[in-house]
């Protein structure tokens, strides 16, 4: 069986499962692999380790070979000209005054193109920038604007948790969130308590968001009546994660009961009808 190799492509940056092959690799090996950018260089950060029963089945990108020192050093040159290309890039934005915020280079392994990302409120025309870059560096200019939750992802940071942003650690690509979610989870609408790093909701909001729905399909809703079996009373709360509500009986006594202390809902609400009606 091939063992599992973390492979980082940046210092501090984003750690990649890859499959190890054939090959027989150690923490600090500089290897290639295929990614959909192309060839790329990367170091191996962490022992390899055999896949673990309770892993997830998933496909991995085997390792391609490892770098040769010709090719380590093309490397180290090409990490050398993004810092150059960025302190290059940050002085023209400035002297130029573009509204738009540098985030980072990437030289691809192969010399083909430079790539400079940004981020910005709106459309820059950018294209005087790409010509002192092009001027300059004599290489080929892209510039790719991202939002502010790449930026994030590319940046990497800790959260209000005190864990390693979501982004930068494991997220793959970008679920939508929406206020709804922190709603239904009873969350402070805060924005201080509820947005992450990058100023948007937090991505965690939707972990949680699948059980909190299928869970209060089976609550009654906050300010219903009920009947239980202490007394008739409302609902003034709900735990979702104990799956109990919070009544406030007739007597003005608050209890915490299960959905399994609920008696007659039905037989309660021809109860109500009957008592606006007049009936007994």
């Amino acid at each position: 069986m091939n063992k599992i190799v973390g492979i980082q492509f940046r210092e501090r940056g984003k750690i990649y499962d890859f499959d190890s092959g054939h090959f027989v690799l150690k923490k600090g090996d500089k290897v290639i692999v295929i990614t959909k950018e192309g060839p790329a260089i990367g170091c191996v950060c962490t022992e390899p380790q055999n896949r673990k029963p309770n892993m997830p089945e998933r496909t991995l990108k085997k390792v391609f070979r490892l770098a040769t020192q010709e090719e380590i050093e093309r490397y180290e040159r090409n990490c050398r000209l993004e810092k150059d290309v960025y302190e290059f890039c940050q002085q023209k934005i400035y002297q130029r005054g573009l509204q738009m915020r540098l985030v980072a280079v990437e030289r691809r392994f192969d010399g083909s193109k430079t790539v400079v990302y940004f981020t910005a409120d709106g459309r820059i025309d950018f294209r005087e920038l790409v010509r002192d870059l092009v001027g300059r560096f004599r290489t080929r200019i892209e510039m790719r604007q991202i939002g502010v939750r790449h930026h994030s992802k590319m940046v990497g940071g800790l959260g209000t948790c005190g864990r390693t942003l979501c982004c930068a650690n494991h997220l793959n690509s970008f679920a939508p969130v929406t206020i709804k979610m922190a709603k239904e989870q009873n969350l402070s609408l805060n924005p201080g308590k509820i947005s992450g790093m990058c100023g948007r909701l937090m991505c965690c909001l939707t972990y949680e968001h699948g059980y909190y729905e299928k869970v209060k399909k089976n609550l009654p809703k906050t300010g219903k009546k009920i009947l239980t079996k202490y007394g008739e009373g409302k609902v003034m709360r709900q735990n979702v994660l104990k799956e109990t509500l919070i009544v406030v009986l007739e007597s003005g006594q608050e209890v915490e009961i299960s959905v399994q202390d609920i008696i007659q809902e039905g037989l309660f609400r021809k109860r109500q009808k009957r008592r606006k009606r007049g009936e007994h």
